[in-house]
């Protein structure tokens, strides 16, 4: 079944005859695959048979981020709620320093695209989770209510946060006017730079795949780099000799805004993400 819609998609959209398919480790978006071609060229194939992935906006975000910043990523070739065909990229999910710092490089230039309002022009996803993005002034209230309340009550909901977590959050949300400052501009994340998310070949990053694209405080992307190991000290370093990193990140922020991504965690895998998520509302009191 997944070969003949990505064969159909082959077809209509690039003209092309499908060879093969073999799958691609991946996401929690859709079933993904490497589908040769016969004219020995390669896509990849991301298929979602129920249309629950939401591949229409990960499309978006791809070309968006083509299209407004320097971010090396896949071009989208299709596009539908069913199938998205892209670009396929070379690279592995392994950086030596020089990549790291090519990588410091690349997300400090995407971090300098800046807007007038925190969130986006549209709602974005996250895995194939909803990313609200109503346009706020407020940094601290748009990370409020937008991404730390919103996402507890959503794990809440989905039986994977205890009310009496809930309840910690919504506490600590209440003080968050004293916990964070305004940053001087939104700045474009990525949103998702985990290291299966990115590729690179030698001493370079080839692609940054699976955007979770918003304008935020572009300390989330840090924090959530931290979070995941994604980079390690090269890459901080060439980050703040580059861009700068403001006191207080490390010792506050840097929890702080890893408690979205957490609670993302929570919903989609719970068990040890909870106990993170408890370890930082502890820290704060809550």
């Amino acid at each position: 079944m997944a070969e003949k819609i990505v064969a159909e998609g082959i077809e209509a959209s690039l003209g092309g005859r499908l060879l093969s398919v073999r799958p691609l480790a991946g996401g929690c978006i859709g079933e993904v695959y490497r589908a040769e071609l016969s004219d020995g060229s390669a896509v990849v194939a991301k298929v979602d048979r129920a249309g629950t992935s939401h591949l229409e906006r990960e499309a978006y975000m791809l070309r968006y981020l083509r299209e407004e910043s320097g971010l090396p990523v896949p071009e989208v070739y299709h596009s539908s709620e069913k199938l998205l065909l892209m670009q396929f990229m070379e690279g592995e999910s392994s950086f030596c320093d020089r990549a790291e710092r090519h990588a410091a490089e690349l997300l400090a230039g995407l971090h300098n695209i800046t807007t007038g309002s925190y969130g986006h022009e549209r709602d974005t996803l996250i895995g194939n989770l909803d990313q609200p993005n109503p346009p706020t002034e407020s940094w601290t209230e748009f990370f409020r209510e937008h991404r730390l309340l919103y996402m507890a009550r959503t794990a809440h909901r989905a039986g994977r946060l205890p009310s009496a977590d809930l309840k910690r959050v919504e506490r600590l949300a209440e003080r968050l006017d004293g916990l964070i400052e305004e940053p001087e501009r939104p700045s474009l994340i990525h949103g998702d730079a985990w290291s299966g998310n990115v590729l690179a070949k030698g001493e370079k990053i080839t692609a940054f795949l699976d955007p979770a694209i918003y304008y935020a405080d572009p300390e989330m992307e840090l924090a959530f780099i931290s979070l995941f190991n994604s980079f390690g000290d090269t890459f901080l370093r060439g980050y703040e000799e580059i861009r700068g990193i403001r006191p207080g990140f490390f010792e506050m922020r840097r929890d702080l805004y890893n408690l979205y991504p957490l609670l993302v965690h929570v919903y989609f895998f719970g068990g040890g993400y909870l106990s993170s998520t408890q370890n930082i509302l502890r820290r704060f009191g809550c």
